[in-house]
């Protein structure tokens, strides 16, 4: 029995050494993969927003703008599955040299335009709506996901050939990958912005030009030398 239980006890040294000897034995890369997409989708973040002396009756001011803005959202075919409210605030404010109260009431919505055609007809019309403030326009891709899998492939073989490169020069050769892992990479996303629009705004609103936008995968690989 004390002899079977050394014998495993040999084993099992043997096995851990023999896994230390190959992990010091790995070339460790980075790979990188990136695809340049053209979007197809835009996202508007909005805000509708007005103060006045009275609660309630900025309130009232602020939820008819809303209603306005998202009737004519509907009636332009704009599901409403792709028109959410962010927040919804009602502030009070204290001017000291004037000892006087104010409120300010605000809704923040975010449009989702599934046709990046519609932007121009739809910015328009949410602005003679009563849409007053633009925080944020960004684009985005209906087929992210299939974009992200050739950019993840690209970083695959990006590292392979990276880890050739590193061992070529000592006539050596990478074995197969041992470990694998996928990086964070935040993505620039192409973005218009704009500020609190006045009456001159509403009326020269300028166009947007998308572009690219790039989709862009990192891994770590590690591989053995032979």
């Amino acid at each position: 029995m004390i002899k079977k239980i050394l014998f495993l006890v040999v084993i099992l040294c043997a096995t851990g050494s023999q896994a230390q000897e190959r992990e010091t034995h790995l070339v460790n890369v980075t790979g990188e993969g990136t695809v340049n997409v053209v979007p197809d989708k835009v996202i508007i973040r909005a805000r509708i927003e007005h103060e006045g002396e009275s609660a309630a009756a900025v309130k009232k001011q602020n939820d008819e703008a809303v209603n306005s803005v998202i009737k004519f959202l509907k009636e332009n075919q704009i599901q409403e599955k792709n028109i959410n409210t962010e927040y919804v605030t009602l502030n009070k404010s204290y001017n000291y040299n004037e000892k006087t109260y104010s409120f300010s009431a605000n809704q923040a919505i975010s449009i989702t335009l599934e046709d990046i055609e519609d932007y121009e007809m739809i910015m328009s019309g949410l602005l003679e709506e009563g849409l007053n403030r633009i925080d944020g326009v960004d684009f985005k891709s209906s087929e992210a996901e299939k974009y992200e899998t050739e950019a993840r492939k690209k970083a695959v073989m990006d590292a392979k050939r990276k880890a050739e490169e590193l061992v070529s020069p000592l006539g050596q050769e990478i074995g197969k990958a041992v470990s694998i892992s996928e990086g964070t990479v935040n993505n620039p996303q192409p973005m218009y912005r704009m500020a609190m629009m006045d009456e001159s705004s509403k009326s020269s609103q300028e166009s947007i030009a998308p572009g690219e936008m790039e989709i862009t995968i990192r891994v770590n690989i590690g591989f053995l030398l032979k």
